[in-house]
């Protein structure tokens, strides 16, 4: 007995090392390809996906890659306490709050916060609801509602730590973010440019739509630098209002989903185990950062959000490869078919939605000139 409690500290530390050196040697490479490819590719025929595709798609596909290696070498269980998903995404998304500035979203007349309200409120209602009849589970439903309503994967993560679900479901979910994001970066300003759409219809369509902020500034820049800055503020204010559903969410399952039959109403105490603890420095940050770019000049408010932003990159690659590298095929098999048709469904809701409440609240609505 003496012996194990001896030496299991020893073999742990070494392979919780191993798994950390495993994520950091993924995330370089995704990030250097993320950097390059599109140099590499400038001027030739695939230039524009090429510069499209962002370092989400390199970090999770490499991920999956040193996933399938690490388990055919029958060295992913030894590694897996380095693969500290939830630690790398929390980080980054307090540090996203950053980069949020509550004035800017004030700014906007309310036009971007009134469309935000009513999408997110019907796409998500219509998602938990289309969920329910197909029979999928309560957390994966919440995931799904929450990423394809607000903005895609951080709104999962967030959904995640209310309802307590499993990593294979937010893996899942992450994955699924992904694969429609990427045609709508092309797909949205093509389909744009076909309606003859106003800068600002055109770019609160593709902020109010596109479920990552990557993908929406890569579609806003394509459509034009009109509607990229509505897109912008557009998905700001979206992703605000992550922490708003969090705690529903959290209220929800604690009183309602997991509540045993009979037994007394959670207190306070249990809501607030189950409330995501970041969104709280992503609000904090948010702050911050508005009352920060207020008091200096619009150059050194800038140089410091970009060092913000650089380091909220790098946790977000090093979160976008550990999700790769936790990802079960197993977990694929269990969801089935029903969480792809889910997403599908609401995918296209969202963009009718989308569109025509853009074109309600910004048609006539000009972009202020550079």
């Amino acid at each position: 007995m003496t012996e194990t409690t001896t030496t299991r500290p020893a073999t742990r530390v070494p392979s919780f090392v191993l798994g950390v050196l495993v994520v950091l040697a993924l995330a370089w490479i995704s990030y250097y390809l993320s950097e390059h490819v599109p140099e590499w590719a400038e001027g030739g025929s695939w230039e524009d996906i090429a510069s499209a595709v962002e370092y989400p798609v390199y970090a999770i596909l490499f991920g999956l890659a040193g996933n399938a290696v690490l388990t055919a070498t029958g060295l992913r269980e030894q590694l897996a306490e380095g693969f500290r998903t939830e630690f790398f995404i929390k980080t980054g998304l307090v540090l996203l709050g950053a980069s949020i500035n509550l004035k800017l979203i004030v700014d906007a007349a309310g036009r971007s916060i009134l469309q935000a309200v009513l999408l997110i409120t019907i796409v998500f209602g219509f998602t938990w609801w289309l969920g329910g009849r197909l029979g999928l589970d309560q957390k994966l439903r919440a995931l799904l509602a929450s990423a394809v309503s607000i903005c895609g994967v951080s709104a999962a993560i967030a959904a995640a730590g209310a309802v307590q679900a499993r990593k294979e479901q937010l893996a899942y979910a992450a994955s699924l973010v992904i694969a429609f994001a990427l045609p709508s970066i092309f797909l949205l300003p093509w389909l744009a440019d076909v309606l003859n759409l106003e800068d600002a219809v055109a770019g609160a369509w593709i902020g109010g739509n596109i479920d990552t902020t990557a993908a929406v500034t890569a579609a806003g820049a394509i459509a034009g630098e009109g509607p990229l800055a509505i897109a912008s503020i557009v998905k700001v204010t979206q992703n605000a209002l992550i922490g708003v559903v969090a705690v529903a969410l959290a209220a929800y399952f604690a009183y309602r989903v997991e509540r045993t039959p009979g037994a007394p109403r959670p207190g306070l105490g249990e809501l607030w185990r189950r409330f995501p603890k970041f969104v709280l420095g992503f609000v904090a940050a948010s702050v911050i950062a508005t009352i920060y770019l207020q008091n200096v000049s619009e150059a050194t408010g800038d140089d410091a959000i970009g060092v913000v932003n650089d380091f909220r990159v790098w946790f977000l690659i090093l979160a976008f490869v550990s999700i790769g590298l936790e990802f079960r095929v197993s977990a694929l098999k269990q969801a089935g078919w029903q969480p792809i048709v889910v997403f599908g469904a609401a995918t296209v809701l969202n963009i009718l939605v989308a569109l025509g409440l853009a074109a309600l609240l910004f048609s006539g609505f000009e972009v202020p000139a550079d």
